[in-house]
């Protein structure tokens, strides 16, 4: 007699009533595979794209818009700061690196940044195709830009105030595409980078032509140490931000207090903004979680009342397997076995349901791309949920087991 197969035609018999107890259970763990998946890979981004960065210094404001702007990429900026100011800081002596960061325009809703080659070491950007940029308007571009806007070396293109379709912009400049960055899956992959003089050309805010600049200054001009173009302690430049490598620990404790203090500008710790980000999102997450554990609770009692009802109606072929030759252990095992294959068949549906949802988010959503979020991503705790539901299926059949163990063959048969 093969077990699993008579389990199974028991289970076709009654079409329905398996197929609401696999869905009730593939709904929760679908719910429960969606939040692990997106929740372990944003916090991978998040820290991965935060790694390195010690400290942002840009204007005042909400600290955690400071770093969802210059770090992320997904917020608009608190304002601009001072040149000069972020100089003085920069000269400190507990800073071991300052990277500028001019913001303000996007291409198809990919940020433009004006910086430094040092911003694409932080993430190890290597060059997939063409050169860095070089002279005012030329551009970089990463990996996930140059894929979904199909720009190429050699285009053209006029960016845009702001970060959405729609803004002012800027055709009277085009920026020109000298190179491509290889996927890093980081940030570095969904920006545009030149240098911060193309984003000053862009808003006008420089009076004089670029390209001879260095030609035309005299023998007291003093490099500025963020923006060597520019003379140290010019007051009319302004960038956006500045993040910070700290020289040594002591930095994490003096700096941030005494930029807040002692200046105009706010520091804000990407460490303790992104731990106060989980926190909020979290409240989110436990919500949901919460509803896929109902849905989970929900089903295993409708395994429970479906195995309990299926096995008052089979007590009578439960008698007639005994009587030829079925031991109590086999008819045990048999309900423990239609327990298992229901939350198995649960389970596997459910995580299957999880992925490709994401899968079909990140085809569809421009946001999930960005984020780098993927249905194509397995975790270990996957197999904990697996587990966790075939001990569901078996705590849910282990009565009616135990009633079908004691099955009375001489009163059954005697009473039908």
């Amino acid at each position: 007699m093969n077990l699993f197969i008579l389990v199974w035609n028991y289970l076709k018999a009654r079409p329905l009533n398996t197929a609401i107890n696999i869905l009730l259970l593939s709904l929760g763990i679908g719910v429960i595979t969606i939040l692990l998946l997106f929740n372990k890979q944003l916090e991978q981004k998040i820290t991965q794209n935060a790694k390195g960065i010690d400290l942002v210094v840009g204007a005042k404001g909400s600290p955690l818009q400071l770093i969802l702007c210059n770090i992320f990429h997904v917020d608009f900026p608190t304002g601009n700061i001072k040149l000069a100011e972020a100089e003085k800081i920069s000269r400190n002596r507990l800073v071991k690196k300052a990277i500028p960061l001019a913001l303000g325009d996007s291409y198809s809703t990919y940020r433009i940044i004006g910086t430094n080659r040092d911003y694409a070491a932080l993430y190890k950007g290597e060059l997939s195709s063409g050169d860095w940029w070089n002279k005012n308007l030329e551009v970089t571009v990463g990996a996930k830009v140059a894929e979904l806007t199909g720009l190429k070396i050699g285009d053209q293109f006029a960016s845009a105030h702001g970060l959405t379709e729609g803004g002012h912009s800027h055709n009277e400049h085009q920026y020109v595409v000298k190179g491509i960055l290889k996927y890093t899956n980081s940030v570095l992959d969904n920006v545009i980078l030149t240098n911060v003089e193309s984003v000053w050309e862009m808003h006008h805010e420089e009076g004089e032509e670029h390209d001879d600049h260095h030609s035309r200054i005299d023998s007291s001009f003093i490099p500025s140490p963020l923006i060597p173009s520019v003379a140290k302690g010019d007051s009319t430049k302004e960038i956006t931000s500045m993040l910070i490598q700290y020289r040594s620990p002591l930095g994490a404790i003096q700096l941030p207090r005494m930029v807040n203090s002692q200046s105009s500008l706010q520091a804000a710790s990407p460490a303790f903004e992104t731990a106060r980000l989980f926190s909020i999102l979290g409240v989110g997450v436990d919500i949901l979680m919460a509803f896929a554990y109902v849905l989970i609770v929900i089903s295993g009692l409708s395994i429970f009342i479906a195995l309990y009802n299926s096995l008052k109606e089979r007590r009578y072929d439960m008698a007639i397997m005994r009587s030829m030759g079925a031991t109590r252990s086999k008819l045990f095992i048999s309900i423990l076995l239609e327990g298992g294959i229901l939350t198995l068949l649960g389970c596997m549906i459910g995580l299957l349901m999880g992925h490709s949802v994401l899968m079909l988010l990140s085809g569809m959503v421009e946001e999930t791309q960005k984020a780098g979020i993927s249905g194509l991503v397995f975790y270990t705790q996957e197999w904990i949920i697996l587990g966790g539901s075939l001990v569901l299926g078996l705590l849910c059949a282990i009565i009616p087991a135990i009633q079908a163990y004691r099955t009375d063959i001489s009163k059954v048969l005697a009473g039908n």
